[in-house]
């Protein structure tokens, strides 16, 4: 696949000096370094290597990245390991897609306190789903999923949700059944989002009780408790947008669907259309217009102003698993599940092999693109001849 010809770094390094400048005050540690890693990525300031062709002589500087989980260029290889592990873990039943959002008001302190309210999202999501689905006047089982948050729309606005992929059924209390749904239905929405909306805004309240709650700028005066609880009467009167998307046409199709939204950062570098004059043009799906195709211009200013607004905590964990998924027990539930389902139970792969391979031959052994071709001749390995300190710029010999 061709290189984009723009990406988000371009944007960085044209104007993110002007932008830590004029909003040096309101920036954090964490969003500091996500626009210096993203400048960095792929340049002579972290370093590389020359790799010459064994065939043909052909030459190229390959920098290094800077690994950061916020840079669109850096996700493919841990996207694919990712990928690679889930594919053991598959059971052969129906997968189902629900989507658990919170509304714009919550959205709004979850900014102010993205730790704290991330967390609390993911909890009230899995209590829910796995209450629920306990309950035996809906399924009666014990149920597996994972959850993956995303933070953004389309158009970069700040938009809290989890994406839970869920196998269709799960374990019997006694453990020695597998209990399935109803064919293409899992769980009633309704169901799940007055549970979730109780569940979100009685923690919710509780966080704000212990004292682990700030607020700024427009929302400072949610510091007053009556204002507070004011604020949480409004959003318990509401619907919460709990969605149960069409479920999957079958397993394999989980892990490529999925695949797309577990690694997905704000915005991938191929949906960049133009970057001049100060402005950045982008392609977004407009979903109030039938998921039309459309162009957004803002400017650069505007543009990293919105694609900050999704750099998560350092360290938190975006991609949470549960239920007999949960990290614990994983590989004993999951053999077990597959022999409740009739499955061919798993012998222990070759998931710690492919790890200690060189990253290109990983990259290879996961997606089977090969990073070792020459892109010259196609037929030539490319082989490292030189190494490339951090800082320095690296000459290549002349091979046209």
């Amino acid at each position: 696949m061709d290189r984009p010809r723009l990406e988000v770094a371009d944007v960085f390094r044209r104007y993110g000096e002007a932008y830590r400048q004029q909003h040096a005050g309101s920036l954090s540690h964490a969003q500091l370094r996500v626009m210096s890693a993203i400048e960095r990525c792929r340049t002579a300031a972290l370093g590389g290597h020359i790799e010459q062709c064994d065939q043909c002589q052909f030459q190229r500087i390959a920098y290094n990245s800077c690994r950061d989980r916020h840079c669109p260029k850096c996700q493919s290889l841990a996207r694919a390991q990712w990928i690679e592990d889930r594919q053991a873990e598959l059971l052969d039943t129906q997968y189902f897609h629900i989507v658990f959002t919170l509304p714009e008001e919550i959205a709004a302190i979850a900014y102010q306190n993205k730790e704290v309210v991330y967390d609390i999202l993911f909890r009230a999501t899995s209590e829910t789903l796995r209450t629920i689905a306990a309950d035996p006047k809906h399924l009666g089982a014990e149920i597996g999923f994972f959850a993956v948050l995303h933070s953004w729309g389309q158009n970069l606005i700040f938009h809290p949700h989890l994406h839970c992929v869920v196998p269709g059924g799960g374990l019997s209390p006694d453990g020695q059944r597998w209990i399935a749904c109803r064919r293409r239905f899992f769980l009633p929405v309704r169901v799940l989002s007055c549970r979730f909306r109780r569940l979100f805004v009685e923690s919710l309240e509780k966080a704000f009780d212990a004292g682990q709650l700030q607020f700024f700028s427009a929302l400072e005066e949610l510091r007053d408790r009556t204002a507070f609880r004011r604020l949480l009467g409004r959003v318990r009167s509401r619907k919460w947008v709990v969605y149960a998307k069409k479920p999957f046409a079958g397993p394999q199709q989980v892990l490529d669907y999925v695949g797309r939204y577990t690694h997905r950062v704000a915005i991938s570098n191929n949906r960049i259309l133009n970057v001049e004059g100060g402005q950045v043009s982008f392609r977004y799906k407009d979903y109030h217009d039938g998921g039309q195709q459309k162009t957004l211009t803002l400017s650069a200013d505007e543009f990293i102003r919105r694609f900050l607004l999704h750099v998560l905590p350092e360290g938190f964990h975006r991609i949470r698993y549960y239920g007999f998924l949960g990290n614990r027990y994983r590989k004993e539930k999951l053999q077990h599940c597959r022999h409740l389902l009739g499955m061919i139970l798993l012998q222990p792969g070759s998931s710690t092999e492919v790890a200690e391979l060189d990253y290109r031959d990983r990259y290879q052994a996961l997606t089977g693109s090969s990073l070792w071709e020459c892109p010259a001749c196609h037929r030539g390995r490319m082989i490292v001849i030189a190494e490339i300190p951090p800082g320095s710029i690296p000459t290549i010999t002349d091979t046209s």
